[in-house]
């Protein structure tokens, strides 16, 4: 990781996932987060302020290390215990049916094996339990899904290996886990190729 991926790009990260924007989406995303909560790509920790008292304690799962003062910051001041720990996703050390909700919040766009990661997601919730997400993704409109897959390679060198175009409804289904809710809708004030978002929950099934 170079100095741009290092301390630079976080940086950037922190100040657009603070956006008046995105922010107004955290607490529609995180509404029914409960219990015993695993948060895969915790970035620097933009959700904390938005989780509801139903949750008990969070397990985040966040592969880098930039910006940790400002992320201490922000875990000091959360109302539940929060312990980060540097993990790959696709290979989560949990048990099976460890938790009550996992969370993803514009985190499957930038997992390598985002296939691998969904079905450990499955595997680690409970029987009841429910994974939470926003993202953005794949656009229906075919002029927009052109646009995506013209701009891909580009916003990812740019972007930290971010992903413009991938179906994150079909992503999750393919899992194994059932969408029990979904919507759909576009970002205001971004980007056409960041617009289209994904909102909703999911079961292992």
């Amino acid at each position: 990781m170079g100095l741009y991926g290092r301390y630079i790009f976080p940086r950037i990260l922190d100040w657009t996932m603070s956006l008046r924007a995105v922010a107004e989406q955290r607490p529609r995303a995180l509404a029914e987060a409960h219990g015993d909560v695993l948060e895969i790509g915790f970035g620097t920790g933009l959700n904390l302020p938005y989780y509801p008292a139903a949750v008990a304690r969070l397990k985040a799962v966040e592969p880098s290390s930039a910006l940790h003062k400002r992320v201490e910051g922000r875990i000091a001041a959360a109302r539940m215990p929060v312990e980060i720990v540097h993990l790959d996703a696709a290979n989560l050390p949990f048990d099976a049916g460890r938790f009550d909700c996992v969370v993803t919040t514009w985190t499957l766009c930038s997992i390598d094996d985002v296939a691998s990661a969904l079905r450990e997601i499955r595997r680690v919730l409970k029987p009841a339990g429910q994974y939470l997400f926003v993202e953005h993704g794949r656009s229906d409109d075919a002029k927009v899904a052109g646009i995506q897959d013209r701009w891909n390679r580009v916003h990812g060198w740019i972007a930290g290996g971010c992903n413009l175009n991938r179906p994150i409804d079909r992503l999750i289904r393919d899992s194994g886990m059932e969408i029990s809710k979904l919507e759909r809708f576009n970002m205001p004030d971004v980007p056409r190729r960041l617009a289209p978002h994904y909102l909703g929950g999911a079961t292992a099934s």
